[in-house]
C-alpha cells in the first residue's frame, strides 16, 4: 500500500472539505442571492456602465473557477472513498462476482461487457417470483438453463 503524502495535501483536502460544506449551506445561497440583487438594484445608479456589468462578470467567474477545483477535489476524494467501501463489501459478500471489485478502473467497453451481463441477469431476475434467487451471472445462466427455457 502506498504512503499517503503528509502536511500540504491534508491542510489541501481539509480546506477544499471545508469550503465545499460551507457553500452549499442555504445562508450561502442567500447571500450570494442578496448580492446578485443588490448589484442589479444597483445598476441605476452606475447608469448600467460597463463597469458596473465587469463587476459582476468578474467576480462570479473569479469565484466559479476557483469553487470547480475546490468542489472536484472534494468529489473525487469522496468517490475514491465509496469506490473503497463497495470493493470491501463485494470482497466480503461470499457468493459476489470479485471481478468487480477495482471495477472503475477498467475501460469504457469493458465496462460496458459487464452492463450488458448484468442487464442480462436483471432481465432473467424478472422472470423469477423472488429476486433473491440469482447471486452472480453465471449462477443465474446455470439455473435458466437447468429450468430448459
Amino acid at each position: 500500500m502506498k504512503k499517503e503524502p503528509a502536511a500540504p495535501s491534508r491542510g489541501w483536502e481539509r480546506i477544499a472539505h471545508i469550503v465545499t460544506a460551507w457553500s452549499g449551506k442555504p445562508s450561502v445561497f442567500g447571500a450570494a442571492l442578496f448580492v446578485v440583487v443588490a448589484w442589479a438594484l444597483s445598476g441605476p445608479l452606475f447608469h448600467f456602465s460597463d463597469t458596473w456589468q465587469l463587476v459582476i462578470n468578474t467576480g462570479t467567474t473569479v469565484i466559479t473557477f476557483l469553487m470547480v477545483f475546490l468542489i472536484q477535489q472534494t468529489q473525487n476524494k469522496d468517490t475514491q472513498a465509496l469506490e473503497l467501501k463497495l470493493n470491501e463489501i463485494v470482497a466480503a459478500i461470499s457468493g459476489a462476482s470479485n471481478r468487480l471489485i477495482d471495477v472503475e478502473s477498467l475501460t469504457t467497453s469493458e465496462l460496458e461487457v459487464l452492463r450488458r451481463h448484468y442487464r442480462e441477469l436483471a432481465d432473467m431476475a424478472a422472470q423469477e417470483t423472488s429476486v433473491t434467487k440469482s447471486h452472480s451471472i453465471e449462477e443465474a445462466v446455470a439455473r435458466h438453463k437447468k429450468k430448459g427455457t
